[in-house]
């Protein structure tokens, strides 16, 4: 439950929690949607607390009704900062996100409190655009990155990803068939819920490994 008036900010405790994960939202939808939300929910049942937040231009989107695109990446690498400066707890801290949420990780991943990024559905590169790649901020991130992707996810799929030259602290784990969500085609034998337990379970099991 929140332990904060800030309202762009949810934390979702446990008892008996092993390790805490700050936990970034996506471009296009904000912490509390049913992405987010049902995660948390899963993480909090492998004992680890989860803080949520917004990004300043999705809160704003939230109280004026606006959509707008997300802020300069410095905006959002302050904003995830701030959340890590703001952790206080003794339980091991680890950061990530969903989509652009775990790429800004990523990028603050060598603040001193940080023990870990955790990604999910990582954009290795903009839809359609391949050639753009987006691997400098795993590349340079000195803790170990857990990724957890589709593998026919449109941002980076198992064949792409398998060719790019990623540093030995970074682990990727594939859901087969998965989109961008995780989500598989119902011809796989696979459900959406499924992987995401793979995805809580693949977390918790690095979470364990790096505290």
């Amino acid at each position: 439950m929140p332990i904060t008036d800030d309202l762009s900010i949810q934390q979702n405790l446990v008892d008996g929690a092993v390790a805490t994960l700050i936990f970034a939202h996506g471009a296009g939808a904000n912490m509390d949607s049913a992405f987010m939300t049902e995660f948390t929910q899963l993480l909090n049942e492998r004992e680890i607390n989860v803080i949520r937040f917004n990004f300043p231009y999705m809160q704003q989107r939230l109280i004026d009704g606006k959509r707008r695109p997300p802020g300069k990446m410095d905006v959002l690498k302050e904003s995830y900062i701030e959340r890590i400066k703001q952790y206080s707890a003794e339980l091991p801290l680890f950061i990530g996100g969903k989509s652009m949420g775990s790429r800004v990780a990523a990028m603050v991943a060598g603040e001193e409190k940080v023990n870990g990024v955790v990604c999910i559905g990582y954009p290795f590169h903009p839809q359609k655009k391949p050639e753009k790649l987006r691997l400098e901020p795993l590349q340079e991130a000195d803790k170990p990155v857990v990724i957890v992707q589709g593998d026919r996810d449109p941002l980076g799929n198992k064949a792409d990803i398998l060719d790019y030259d990623l540093a030995n602290n970074i682990t990727v784990h594939f859901v087969e068939d998965g989109d961008h969500d995780l989500k598989p085609r119902v011809k796989s034998g696979f459900t959406h819920f499924q992987h995401k337990i793979t995805a809580a379970n693949v977390i918790k099991a690095f979470i364990k490994e790096q505290s």
